[in-house]
């Protein structure tokens, strides 16, 4: 968990990666589930966050 950290504060790819595949992943559940309408409304914005987070992070340095 502390090499996780360390990566982000390092701007290594690795960890930004792994942050903005997990905010996709949550953007999708979110979209999916039938519970709360404000998860819902805000599923969009947080796929398009970690969509655009992911493609910049993918030009920081291994």
């Amino acid at each position: 968990m502390s090499k996780f950290f360390t990566g982000l504060a390092r701007f290594k790819r690795g960890s930004w990666e792994m942050l903005a595949t997990i905010l996709i992943g949550l953007g999708v559940f979110m979209l999916m589930q039938p519970f709360a309408l404000w998860l819902y409304t805000y599923s969009f914005i947080v796929t398009l966050v970690g969509t655009v987070m992911f493609i910049i992070v993918s030009h920081f340095r291994e």
